[in-house]
């Protein structure tokens, strides 16, 4: 497997973060405006896509990285975010920290192909199954469409998928969908809190690059004020623009659950209808997660509160953890079903994308 030097890929992410004017590759050639020319089977407006001026590839996806047990995944702090997964039964993590230089790690060997996302520009995790790509892998396409990561996958035409999209806009695939996979980013330490045995991506990648978080290559990108992005866009104010919300996504628009207003309490459940139907949140300050769950078990209903430091549903009594497992009571051993669409990303980016959104707030 290639090795690949750490300092020049550090060089080329964070100057362009500071060239605000895009520079075309010759993998994504741009006109003087910055608007690529290289394509002309998109049902979008080119206008919204930007070129990174890494080309294709430049930064390079994982397939089937090394998966190792927690102890030995030293380059994470118990604050480093992980996306916490469940697959074919059994829990696994996929650091920010390694999707800061990767983006997308495809893995292969569980029942469905899926695709693990983050974009470090838009804050965004999210996972997809790629049979709807045939189980192709998905690539970085150097592009970014509203400063979001725009996908491609590896068939012969190439299509192109931006990732808070999940829908393909330019290409012999466009119009099509990917399913979304559940996905629970949390802090490090919580996600092992809730599940010890769980499997982790090694720091042997393949390639050679800083995983700790002292190797962010961002600067201070994320600052939860910071305005500035890669690509200008209409911001919208309501809320500060790197904050991170839990939105879930509908075709009215969804809504959007701030990190800042779940964070009023240390531990909290909101009891939601979203197109039609129940959803309950669970926030945990100590494992700076916020997720989402169908609260429709079995034909019940369910209404989730606090009590005495603990997630409880009103009508039974059962304790429901940050994951939606019951650990006591008389739904003891249920499980919340996850909501498919419900994910973590930074405010502009999820406005951007959900223009009718609507915000949850305190009281």
């Amino acid at each position: 497997m290639k090795v690949e030097g750490k300092s020049t890929s550090a060089i080329v992410i964070v100057s362009a973060l500071i060239a605000l004017p895009a520079c075309g590759s010759k993998n994504n050639p741009v006109d003087a405006t910055g608007v690529p020319t290289f394509r002309s089977d998109c049902i979008v407006s080119t206008s919204d896509f930007g070129d990174g001026g890494i080309g294709k590839d430049g930064i390079p996806a994982l397939t089937n990285p090394e998966l190792v047990d927690p102890a030995q995944a030293t380059y994470l702090t118990p604050d480093s975010r992980v996306i916490g997964m469940m697959l074919d039964g059994s829990p696994l993590a996929i650091p920010h920290n390694i999707l800061w230089w990767h983006e997308i790690v495809n893995l292969t060997a569980f029942e469905a192909d899926v695709a693990v996302t983050y974009c470090p520009l838009t804050g965004s995790s999210m996972a997809f199954d790629r049979a709807a790509v045939g189980g192709a892998e998905l690539g970085v396409s150097g592009l970014l469409f509203k400063n979001n990561l725009t996908m491609y996958d590896r068939n012969a035409t190439e299509s192109l998928w931006p990732q808070m999209m999940g829908a393909a806009t330019c290409g012999a695939e466009a119009g099509s969908t990917l399913d979304q996979v559940p996905v629970f980013e949390m802090s490090w330490s919580g996600w092992q809190a809730l599940h010890p045995t769980t499997r982790v991506l090694s720091a042997n990648t393949g390639h050679r690059r800083v995983y700790t978080s002292d190797g962010y290559p961002y600067g201070d990108y994320e600052r939860e004020n910071n305005p500035r992005l890669l690509f200008q866009q209409s911001i919208d104010g309501r809320r500060p623009p790197k904050e991170r919300v839990l939105g879930i996504a509908v075709e009215d628009g969804g809504i959007a659950l701030p990190f800042g207003e779940l964070d009023t309490q240390p531990l909290r459940a909101v009891n939601l209808i979203v197109a039609g139907r129940p959803v309950g949140v669970i926030w945990r300050r100590d494992h700076v997660g916020a997720l989402a769950f169908e609260t429709r078990l079995d034909g019940q209903d369910l209404e989730l509160k606090i009590d005495g430091g603990r997630v409880v549903d009103v009508g039974t009594g059962t304790t429901w953890r940050l994951d939606g497992l019951a650990t006591a009571g008389p739904l003891a051993g249920s499980r919340l079903e996850p909501v498919t669409e419900a994910y973590v990303a930074f405010w502009f980016a999820w406005a951007a994308f959900q223009p009718e959104t609507t915000i949850w707030t305190v009281g």
